[in-house]
């Protein structure tokens, strides 16, 4: 091939590719999560990669993200059916970019086949196209949980959601870490009560949305360019402020609740939030893995309740590990009936790609495999084969070198893959029916009866 003919593999900016080490630290990940997710009683789904655009940009559900359209390619021999393959108006598609849109629009096609409350996990992946860069990625893997109901859904699940989360982290052993829980209810409340008009809420929810990430400073400025007096500002900033204990931040919520004008919205958020704060201790959650902050409003327009936003302690900046929160109208986008629901989500692909490089979680082996029987000769494969498949039986890795090499190189090929044990049976061992096992990080070289073998690495890999 031509210079000039060569062909870039590299891989697009912002898609993903893992090494196996890394993979085997994902799926690993993938089970801890199923595990308490099941345990729960979520049920697994998975939908298409491509949805309808019109269900994708439905009464604002695409909010700010970049969805990358679906358009067929032909190939040179077939370009008169261009127009036959072509997609437009409703007919348009596109990848998803988030697993809820496509929750609703999954539920509303199976809506006579579901149980409710449908509560479900999905840890498949999403597309955004956005700029790429350290952590942030436009292929990526989420691993949802979602309750959705008919009419009415217990503010009990609110509550489960940060024993989920805790749960899940601390499995994975990543550290301390801080649920942040908030109310938009109280936020949309407040603003009311201020006098702030109705059309300017949603934005100024935004702005105090993204104080963490552009400081007080220019959050003033924000709401200054929308309208809002310097008066009404200082007001939003030091409610947004108030901290405290969670008992304490309580009690100064119900204490402004009995003194602000138009205060019903306000008063409904507060109870919501200390219905889940109850649900929450019920459920047995450590008091320093949660915690009440005002300002917290998540982005999205469709959360209208409780809202959650996750932080790794030390590491804040990092950003959200794990966030969500309650919906009132989404599901019921597509059925016009109301669907509330109450949902996590945790971006495996962007978490990896941080808590790797933080030093926070280290990737696995590169192999499965926990013994290689090494190949000493030919002749001997039979037993070779025999002894990987006994072990194998017994719910162990194996690899079986095929490949006759010296056994220096062989070890050092098991040890390179992280395999820690090697079986060694040349035609003195096979004679008496005994190997040698071989343990790559203590350097240890034992001799053990081939009838035995199995119960010797089991005893050792434990």
């Amino acid at each position: 091939m031509a210079k000039a003919d060569k062909i870039n593999f590299s891989t697009p900016s912002g898609f993903p590719e893992f090494l196996p080490s890394e993979k085997r630290l994902e799926l690993s990940l993938l089970d801890t999560i199923r595990r308490v997710f099941e345990s729960y009683g979520f049920t697994p789904i998975e939908t298409p990669a491509v949805e309808r655009l019109e269900v994708l940009q439905a009464k604002g559900n695409q909010g700010d993200n970049i969805i990358y359209g679906i358009d067929p390619i032909l190939p040179p021999n077939r370009q008169a059916e261009k127009e036959k393959a072509g997609e437009t108006g409703s007919e348009a598609r596109a990848l998803k970019f988030d697993q809820t849109v496509p929750l609703a629009a999954y539920i509303a096609r199976h809506l006579n086949e579901l149980t409710f409350p449908f509560a479900r996990y999905q840890m498949d992946v999403v597309f955004r196209g956005e700029r790429a860069k350290d952590g942030r990625f436009r292929q990526f893997r989420q691993c949802d949980i979602d309750v959705v109901a008919r009419r009415e859904l217990s503010l009990l699940y609110d509550a489960q959601m940060p024993a989920i989360i805790t749960e899940i982290f601390e499995a994975v052993n990543i550290g301390d870490f801080l649920i942040c829980i908030n109310n938009r209810k109280i936020l949309t409340g407040f603003f009311q009560s201020l006098g702030i008009a109705e059309t300017k809420i949603k934005t100024c929810v935004g702005i105090i949305d993204n104080l963490e990430k552009i400081g007080e400073f220019k959050v003033k400025q924000e709401l200054e360019k929308e309208g809002i007096s310097r008066e009404q500002t200082q007001k939003i900033i030091d409610f947004i402020k108030i901290d405290g204990n969670i008992d304490e931040v309580l009690d100064k919520l119900k204490h402004l609740a009995q003194n602000l004008p138009d205060a019903e919205q306000f008063s409904l958020g507060v109870s919501e939030l200390e219905t889940v704060i109850i649900g929450v201790r019920n459920l047995g959650v450590s008091e320093n893995r949660f915690c009440i902050d005002l300002a917290i409003a998540r982005g999205l327009d469709y959360y209208t309740g409780t809202v959650y936003e996750t932080t790794l302690l030390g590491h804040e900046a990092l950003g959200s590990i794990c966030s969500g929160g309650r919906y009132e109208e989404l599901v019921g986008t597509f059925l016009g009936e109301k669907m509330p629901g109450v949902g996590i989500s945790i971006g495996l692909t962007r978490l990896i790609s941080r808590l790797l490089k933080a030093g926070i979680l280290n990737t696995l082996s590169a192999t499965p495999a926990q013994v290689m029987v090494v190949n000493m000769q030919e002749d001997l494969m039979p037993i070779y084969l025999q002894v990987s498949q006994q072990l194998r039986k017994a719910g162990i890795n194996v690899v079986t070198s095929f490949d006759k090499k010296g056994l220096g190189k062989q070890f050092q090929l098991a040890d390179k893959q992280g395999i820690q044990f090697c079986v060694i049976i040349g035609s003195e061992e096979a004679a008496a029916q005994k190997s040698s096992l071989k343990d790559l990080k203590s350097g240890e070289q034992v001799e053990v009866e081939l009838a035995n073998l199995t119960e010797e690495v089991k005893r050792r890999l434990q």
